[in-house]
């Protein structure tokens, strides 16, 4: 959520004209994130944000906007993308949900109201897991097919650009916890495991509550089908662990978990592999947080975040068996 492209005035009274979204009150761009460039627009009718995509391509966002289109007609609760009004047809009925300004592909969605909770409790972990597994549910009949474009395939191209930025210790961890994904991913356990649209990016600022209510998951732009069972690692990652050791957090991971079951219970195979998925939800920011420390883009607003907090987490992925299961 960086600013990689000034949007001026101008740009944005003719996009919300375009959309009928009323008069321009204000333009803000938005600190933090690293991927696509934010602004909270507010206008005459409301409040929506506006995204600019940096790196993910024409052909690539559909997928995502009418993804997030899709979970919200099954009571998800998601910023909405906003179409171009008389565009829906027979074969596209949410219609053009992609729009282009300053020559980039750009939405419009609606804004969730409320706040993101950075120190979440057992109460706040247990509302996640419940909604996580609501909206895999909700995806299972999402017609449209896109891998997970930050998964296996990517850290595998990644790793050996990022390990010259490495000690010999940290190249040795990246090195063999990828051997042990790559192995892992061939192995009819793995085959078993359920997929389905996932969120794939779920931080604690990725979602909001308002008075202590979850009002909305958010930023759905690493999204992809991929296995449920990532989903959730990804989510223990961070919502359930102590941020200054990486160490877990049991009251919050079974405060998760229960509530996960309780709406759809874990297969056989993602019992036996989420300590190994743990490790591989690590891996994964890991290896994109290197990059982005040593191969950053030049934006207004950015800073990257620390590389070594995954690194502490997968250490104590690997250190400590799972407990709660």
């Amino acid at each position: 959520m960086a600013v990689f492209t000034e949007v001026s005035q101008d740009d944005a009274r003719d996009l919300a004209a375009k959309l009928a979204l009323g008069e321009v009150r204000e333009l803000r761009g938005i600190q933090g994130g690293i991927e696509n460039t934010n602004y909270f627009l507010t206008t005459s009718t409301g409040e929506f944000v506006l995204t600019l995509f940096e790196r993910l391509s024409f052909e690539q966002l559909p997928f995502y906007l009418h993804l997030m289109k899709h979970l919200a007609a099954h009571a998800i609760p998601v910023p909405e993308p906003h179409a171009t009004p008389g565009s829906a047809t027979a074969d596209n009925p949410d219609g053009r949900l992609l729009q282009t300004v300053c020559g980039k592909p750009a939405a419009v969605v609606g804004k969730l109201r409320g706040k993101s909770e950075l120190a979440p409790t057992a109460v706040h972990c247990a509302a996640v897991g419940d909604m996580l597994a609501r909206m895999h549910l909700a995806g299972r009949d999402y017609p449209h097919m896109q891998p997970n474009l930050r998964g296996l395939a990517w850290w595998n191209e990644t790793v050996p650009v990022v390990l010259e930025h490495t000690t010999p210790e940290q190249s040795a961890l990246l090195k063999g916890e990828l051997a042990l994904q790559n192995h892992v991913a061939a192995s009819s356990a793995y085959a078993a495991l359920p997929c389905g649209p996932i969120h794939a990016d779920l931080f604690r600022d990725n979602v909001m509550f308002d008075d202590g209510e979850l009002t909305g998951f958010f930023d759905f732009y690493f999204a992809g089908v991929d296995t449920w069972l990532f989903d959730i690692a990804v989510c223990l990652n961070d919502w359930c662990i102590d941020l200054a050791t990486g160490r877990q957090d049991d009251a919050r991971t079974q405060a998760f978990l229960r509530a996960y079951n309780a709406v759809r219970p874990l297969a056989a195979a993602e019992r036996q592999l989420l300590p190994v998925m743990l490790r591989a939800g690590a891996l994964r920011f890991w290896i994109s947080r290197l990059w982005d420390l040593h191969l950053p883009r030049e934006a207004s607003m950015l800073k990257a975040h620390d590389p070594t907090h995954f690194e502490r987490v997968l250490r104590q992925r690997v250190a400590q068996a799972y407990r709660t299961l």
